[in-house]
């Protein structure tokens, strides 16, 4: 191999979304190193040739070590690439977006992680700003047609907090009872048996997610 050749620089970004206080949101971590050290930026890093076995294993390894997460939801975005992302030279980021219930993050709130509103996210370093926008564009367009959002639920809620994310997601509000008939038609949650909600003094029956796996549908929700 040419000792000359110039090598771009390889690295995993992600954008993980929740909903916080009624708002979609992205985690954002304070970079530690240079460029922009001290920084709001995206979690991201590396890709480790001798360790990450493709680039999902690198974004899976990220997502572990810098934001004590496992077992979200996380699929590849898209390849943003160029000479200028990047003051340290010619990059490519290979970006995952991942969704999570906000009590799941709890856990990162000491590894310096903060829970940021997607549209009032201020100048971030590189074009993180750009991968924000495309993550949050790839949620809402798939959201409208797969059970995606149910992902940032915790493992059973409510009719109501599944309308609400649904909601929140699409950036629309729904009417209620057309709502409950479509989810109804597409068979993508269950009653749980004998759970109700406690959050309201009349109690709401709890459910829970049929598939693990994202179920996409014929039509919009």
């Amino acid at each position: 191999m040419d000792a000359d050749y110039q090598r771009p620089i390889v690295t995993v970004d992600l954008t993980l979304f929740t909903i916080a206080n009624g708002r979609l949101c992205v985690a954002l971590q304070r970079r530690e190193n240079s460029p922009f050290a001290g920084e709001f930026a995206l979690i991201g890093g590396y890709v480790h040739v001798d360790e990450d076995a493709d680039a999902l294993a690198a974004a899976r390894r990220i997502l572990r070590a810098k934001a004590g997460l496992s077992g979200v939801f996380l699929e590849q975005l898209m390849t943003f690439s160029g000479p200028k992302r990047d003051p340290r030279g010619w990059s490519a980021s290979i970006a995952y977006y991942a969704l999570a219930p906000e009590p799941v993050l709890a856990i990162s709130s000491s590894l310096g992680i903060a829970l940021t509103p997607v549209d009032a996210i201020g100048p971030l370093p590189f074009d993180h700003n750009e991968i924000v926008a495309q993550g949050a564009r790839r949620l809402r367009t798939k959201g409208a047609y797969s059970s995606l959002p149910i992902n940032l639920l915790p493992a059973t809620f409510t009719m109501p907090q599944l309308r609400e994310v649904y909601e929140t997601v699409m950036g629309v509000k729904l009417n209620d009872s057309a709502f409950r008939r479509k989810i109804d038609e597409l068979e993508i949650v269950e009653p749980v048996p004998g759970a109700f909600s406690k959050e309201s003094a009349r109690p709401a029956q709890l459910f829970r997610s049929r598939r693990a796996a994202r179920q996409e549908f014929d039509r919009r929700i």
